[in-house]
């Protein structure tokens, strides 16, 4: 139950702005929400199965104390790669299948090395379960895409997510942290050690920060154009 709820709460946090969530708001404009929804839950279903298998079975050729150093720190990387936020690239109008297809192999592919899918390996090899991992992680991924399809419908224009993303963001380092003060070997954790590790996170999420400051703003739905996302374009499917 703890891998459970661990998997769907922060996959949930890790999709809040993430390009997946943007592709499901771009796509929801395009094609009826059911269809985006059987189409997300059939690639992130695949997906992440894929993912499960690869974090579970890491042990078997890594030592477990060095795969949770690991994942730890990824968890700290997930932190910094979500305060940096992601953007569309042309995801939402690169395929012409059928609706439910085109939806489905877009976002297998848009998840591929995404943030979420690395947590996902990330949680498998730190929980060391399949079942559970791969549920919450589904259950997260549909939760988070369900309110990106319901802004792009209802909204259809850009919506402040700083404070999510710095709650997600925030939650993540300090999962972070706490795997590793609980997987370090206890004769490098001294007081320099630790000093020095918060002050380099401190140090790398203020250059993050300081970079999206000076980037150009982006139209739409955090990257997403807002062309993209307007209701009623010609293509939606009924």
């Amino acid at each position: 139950m703890t891998a459970f709820l661990a998997s769907l709460s922060f996959v949930v946090l890790a999709e809040m702005g993430d390009k997946t969530q943007l592709l499901a708001m771009a796509l929801a404009v395009r094609y009826r929400a059911s269809v985006v929804m059987w189409g997300v839950f059939a690639a992130t279903a695949l997906n992440h199965m894929l993912a499960v298998f690869l974090g579970n079975y890491l042990t078997m050729f890594f030592p477990m104390q060095y795969v949770q150093i690991a994942a730890a720190i990824s968890f700290i990387m997930f932190g910094l790669w979500t305060i940096r936020g992601d953007e569309l690239s042309g995801e939402d109008r690169r395929f012409n299948f059928s609706p439910f297809w085109t939806v489905a192999v877009a976002f297998f592919l848009a998840e591929m090395g995404d943030k979420t899918q690395l947590a996902t390996i990330a949680l498998a090899a730190k929980y060391q379960t399949v079942f559970p991992v791969w549920l919450g992680t589904n259950i997260g991924m549909l939760a988070a895409d369900a309110l990106g399809i319901g802004i792009g419908i209802v909204l259809g224009k850009k919506i402040p997510e700083r404070a999510i993303k710095w709650f997600a963001a925030l939650l993540f380092i300090l999962f972070g942290l706490v795997g590793l003060w609980q997987s370090m070997p206890k004769h490098l954790l001294t007081a320099p050690v630790v000093i020095g590790g918060i002050l380099t996170i401190a140090i790398f999420t203020a250059l993050v920060t300081y970079t999206n400051r000076t980037k150009k703003e982006p139209s739409g739905l955090n990257g997403c154009s807002k062309s993209a996302v307007q209701p009623g374009t010609e293509d939606r499917f009924e």
